[in-house]
């Protein structure tokens, strides 16, 4: 039996659709880890060192939750797909919580935060993990995956830079409330998800999971992807006082320039998606990392509240930045297709459910460990506060130490990849030869009634 015909891309009307929920998502990476920190240390009076443990215990509480839905959602056989339901039942729970955060009346207490911050990290897992496991899916080829995740990212930019135009902190929380619901049902209207490769349900437990977890390209792709998340990350947390108190710059100019540094991830994404499938994504990664530190360096050698001057800087560094989940996310995809290759199962949840672990540890560790040094360096983030030159200059240390250290141990992490783009032909080349001796899921239930037989009985083996 010949192997079956390889799946067409999504056309670009597809492939907007099916990226529409990155909106919300690329609205909250800006909202929740520059803004709101900001919002309740310096206008809702909640102490730095308070503000940064909420948000770091809550993230690493939320890890658990990731590894169990992954599971979960690998195991799925509905009529509707196995990722779809989850992505729709994700949406209220990310609407109703962001609308609480993002609401907070001044006066809230350190409970209230981490409550919902807890429900909210939930949504918003649900409906990440969902999304970019139903990515994986729908992208097969090495080079179709990093044209989706380059349009997923095009829409997280497109979300981040919506966000920023808005007036205050209240507006923001409403962009998200009303976004989430439209991208979702653009997805879930405009995509079909494609059957499972097995007519049954698949068993999987804490030792596979820990199996996955351990794979030499998982242990790169899981360390690098951490340091890639948290260097930005640190960076975040620290934005809006590193700009306003050690550059000088006003509120509104600080807005400015992070408008241009999430504006230039559009350019970005469309342009590194495109130099990944000439290069291959572990070395577009590689040199963006690279680049990424070296713009950042550079801001301490520029003139002071010069505008000018510090545009084109932040530009690079956004074009860089955005390859970093997007390229990640990618490989993950890859690598899914060589666990199968191996074992005959599909894990796409349960590697997506690892790296969207290590985002959330990393973005616990960028706002906890970032408030706490500043607890410790007497910095005063109150609305107002006048800091002396000894914490100005600490803020300085604390805010380029972390993302450059980081971001450049992210880029080395791929030093000796090995699944590039011939690497994973071979692999897709195997699958399709297995799936095409592989029954339909309709011909195993009708064996199976007519031989009284489990339909796991009767699934020829991988070869």
């Amino acid at each position: 039996m010949s192997p079956p015909p390889a799946r067409k891309g999504l056309s670009l009307l597809g492939a907007l659709a099916f990226s529409s929920p990155a909106l919300p998502v690329g609205a909250l990476a800006v909202a929740l880890t520059v803004y709101l920190p900001h919002h309740y240390a310096s206008r809702l009076g909640l102490e730095l060192a308070v503000v940064g443990l909420a948000f770091t215990g809550v993230r690493l509480i939320d890890i658990l939750f990731d590894p169990a839905l992954g599971m979960v959602m690998d195991r799925g056989r509905g009529r509707f797909g196995r990722y779809r339901p989850w992505m729709i039942a994700g949406a209220p729970i990310f609407m109703l919580s962001a609308y609480q955060l993002f609401m907070a009346p001044v006066g809230v207490g350190p409970l209230y935060l981490v409550g919902w911050l807890l429900a909210f990290y939930i949504g918003y897992s649900i409906l990440v993990l969902s999304h970019i496991s139903w990515a994986a899916l729908i992208a097969p080829s090495y080079h179709e995956r990093s044209r989706i995740f380059g349009w997923i990212q095009i829409a997280g930019v497109t979300g981040a830079s919506a966000v920023l135009l808005l007036p205050g902190v209240h507006a923001m929380g409403w962009f998200l409330v009303i976004i989430a619901p439209i991208g979702v049902a653009l997805a879930v209207a405009r995509t079909v998800e494609p059957p499972p490769a097995s007519a049954t349900a698949e068993q999987f437990g804490l030792k596979d999971y820990w199996t996955m977890m351990i794979r030499p390209d998982m242990r790169r792709i899981i360390a690098a992807d951490f340091c890639l998340a948290l260097g930005p990350g640190w960076m975040s947390a620290l934005y809006l006082f590193y700009f306003q108190d050690a550059r000088g710059f006003k509120l509104s100019q600080a807005n400015l320039l992070l408008f241009i540094y999430v504006l230039a991830g559009l350019v970005g994404a469309a342009v590194l998606s495109r130099v990944a499938t000439k290069l291959g994504k572990h070395r577009t990664l590689m040199l963006a990392s690279t680049g990424y530190s070296l713009g950042l360096l550079s801001m301490t050698l520029l003139p002071k509240a010069n505008l000018l001057v510090a545009a084109p800087c932040m530009f690079l560094m956004g074009f860089l930045a955005t390859s970093f989940t997007l390229l990640d996310r990618a490989m993950v995809a890859d690598v899914s297709d060589a666990v199968r290759l191996e074992t005959g199962r599909q894990r796409i949840g349960v590697l997506y459910a690892l790296i969207t672990s290590t985002q959330k540890i990393a973005g616990a560790l960028s706002i906890g460990l970032t408030y706490a040094v500043l607890s410790l360096i007497r910095y005063d983030a109150r609305e107002g506060a006048v800091n002396t030159p000894q914490s100005i200059h600490g803020l300085e240390l604390v805010y380029l130490t972390g993302p450059i250290l980081f971001v450049m141990l992210g880029g080395a992490c791929y030093i000796g990849y090995s699944l590039d783009a011939k690497r994973h032909a071979q692999i897709r080349a195997e699958l399709d030869a297995r799936d095409a001796l592989i029954p339909e899921a309709g011909v195993l239930e009708t064996l199976s009634n007519a031989t009284g037989l489990p339909s796991t009985a009767i699934e020829p083996e991988p070869i």
